[in-house]
């Protein structure tokens, strides 16, 4: 198989693709998706979003040092995808996407009813990177959607259809391929005495 060498550029995918709600000083809010995002660290919990300083969110979240993240789902692509090319200084992004505002717990920006997880979030650094700027913050909230919480109180992410982005595209999630540690895990004893008799 051969390999044919690109140019220096993004092509870790893929992302998640997620609906960044903020809000200015005087209240005035607004939505853009953003595929550069992640983890940055456990404890104390920190979550990062990239944006371009054009962007007319930028401001909003340079000036408060406050923002919401908001994860997607296979219902909400397409108000993914509109909150990602139109912008707030157009358009009403919640009323045109018939997005619900609920107030958050610590920050002043709203979140997202319709996302089933709303995570929170305070600047504590800006690095100027180039094309983008980062937003270092501290994760001070988690909402979820209790509709996905099991009879054991486990939190199925999975049935509330999350996307992904990839090179321009969206995707939903396919099959469960593993969890997290299984590669090591040792097998049950009825999946061991299942494996002797199907070779039997």
């Amino acid at each position: 198989m051969a390999k044919i060498e690109w140019k220096p550029g993004n092509m870790v995918y893929p992302l998640p693709a997620v609906m960044v709600s903020c809000a200015d000083k005087a209240g005035n809010s607004n939505i853009i998706t953003v595929a550069w995002t992640g983890t940055v660290c456990t404890n104390p919990p920190m979550a990062y979003i990239s944006v371009r300083p054009e962007r007319h969110s930028y401001q909003m979240i340079r000036e408060t040092g406050e923002f919401v993240i908001n994860l997607t789902t296979k219902d909400l692509v397409f108000a993914t995808d509109f909150c990602g090319v139109r912008s707030g200084r157009d358009v009403d992004k919640f009323s045109e996407m018939k997005l619900t505002k609920e107030k958050a717990s610590v920050v002043a920006a709203p979140m997202i009813g319709e996302s089933p997880v709303n995570i929170e979030c305070k600047v504590t650094e800006v690095k100027e990177l180039g094309s983008h700027h980062m937003f270092l913050a501290d994760v001070v909230a988690v909402h979820v959607d209790d509709a996905y919480m099991n009879e054991t109180q486990k939190f199925e992410l999975g049935k509330a259809e999350p996307i992904i982005y990839s090179h321009g595209e969206y995707y939903g999630l396919g099959e469960l391929l593993g969890t997290f540690g299984y590669s090591v895990k040792k097998k049950k004893k009825h999946e061991n005495t299942k494996n002797k008799k199907s070779k039997t």
